[in-house]
């Protein structure tokens, strides 16, 4: 059979059953043999196939002690009507050799609308990226300012780890993965960083956070980054464990996204984590949801969304959770052991979620309209 098949523009999926035990092969001789002739000479599957309007058909079966069943997928490039009859044909079969058998259609899918929509959601990563790594030519002074002031940039123990002049003296610390890490945070105006420089950790880092009452551990938002974290946190004792955005690194964050991903935790580091006490007692209901959910979320960095009856619709990591809403529909409630930040807001507002829980709230703008809690407020954590 021809693997030509011109531009797909409809997989047309059937199902069937033989009281039977038969081959794949003998499944494609029903297709053909049985629709030979059935709808006229342009019609038949080989004629088709021959002008590239029909591809390689695809069987797969699996047999129990006397029957066969499985599914098959046609490829095709016709018009919609075409499929249609196709379809009809095929369930039109009612044996295979000797053996009765049932064709049922399961589906007819547009190939061209699940492309669209893959580029779609691959035109919204690719702002999303071109967006984080957009520079203003203020911010690359600003940078170029930072990266000359060789007093804001030093070195830590034997291997000269990269950090800024902060680290020294400040109570509390943050791990980041690289050079041009600790530089992004001097712009950010965080001038407590040091690189770890590599999956093995360092001795001296070691050290440095035994002398440190806070740690937090800033690392990139890709597959490498997630092992890095793992690796940290089974040596160090990590305080907040905070990504870049899904797929980016630390060093193409905006100043203005590292403060918004840093600021609720300085404040917390700086002010102390208050006392967690229901705040209102109009909030009694959601704060029963928040405590049964809270015990299998902390410290997990993954988000649940509940719809209006509290079933859970999914559960991902944190940093998957915005990509997740543009998806996902009939979301009431959204936890999670992280941040709300505006970009999350933006999402859950897009989706139609009523109630988002948190552990901080970032500074935000235009968050009319959604009920932001923090577990803190529920008297939660």
């Amino acid at each position: 059979m021809s693997n030509k098949s011109g531009i797909v523009k409809y997989h047309v999926k059937l199902s069937f059953e033989v009281d039977g035990l038969v081959e794949r092969a003998d499944i494609i001789g029903a297709i053909f043999g049985q629709t030979e002739g059935l709808l006229g000479p342009e019609m038949n599957l080989n004629e088709l196939q021959r002008v590239s309007k029909v591809g390689r058909i695809e069987v797969n079966t699996k047999s129990t002690s006397n029957t066969t069943n499985g599914d098959a997928l046609i490829p095709m490039s016709t018009d919609i009507d075409t499929c249609a009859l196709i379809a009809a044909g095929i369930e039109s079969i009612d044996k295979v050799g000797p053996f009765d058998c049932v064709f049922k259609l399961e589906a007819i899918d547009d190939v061209r609308a699940a492309k669209k929509d893959d580029i779609v959601r691959r035109a919204k990563e690719i702002k999303q990226r071109w967006a984080t790594k957009t520079v203003s030519e203020g911010e690359s002074m600003l940078k170029d300012v930072h990266e000359g002031d060789s007093k804001r940039l030093s070195t830590y123990g034997p291997s000269k780890l990269t950090c800024s002049s902060g680290v020294f003296d400040s109570k509390w610390i943050i791990l980041v993965e690289g050079r041009a890490d600790v530089i992004n945070l001097l712009r950010a105006g965080y001038d407590n960083a040091i690189a770890i420089e590599g999956a093995k950790i360092d001795e001296s880092i070691k050290e440095l956070c035994a002398s440190k009452d806070t740690i937090v551990a800033f690392i990139d938002g890709d597959r490498a980054g997630g092992f890095i974290l793992k690796e940290l946190s089974s040596v160090v004792k990590i305080d907040y464990e905070l990504r870049a955005d899904t797929g980016v690194e630390v060093e193409e964050l905006t100043p203005q996204r590292i403060d918004e991903i840093l600021r609720p935790i300085a404040d917390e580091i700086k002010h102390g984590k208050p006392v967690a006490v229901l705040k209102s007692s109009d909030d009694k209901p959601v704060a029963e949801i928040a405590s049964r959910i809270f015990p299998n979320l902390n410290e997990t960095l993954e988000a649940v969304a509940l719809d209006e009856n509290e079933k859970e619709i999914f559960k991902v990591p944190i940093s998957e959770v915005v990509s997740k809403l543009s998806t996902q529909s009939g979301i009431k409630y959204l936890l999670l052991d992280g941040i709300i930040t505006q970009r999350l807001l933006e999402g859950a507002k897009n989706a139609g979620i009523q109630c988002v829980i948190g552990h901080r709230v970032a500074k935000l703008t235009n968050s009319d309209g959604l009920n932001l809690k923090t577990f803190g407020d529920l008297g939660v954590a």
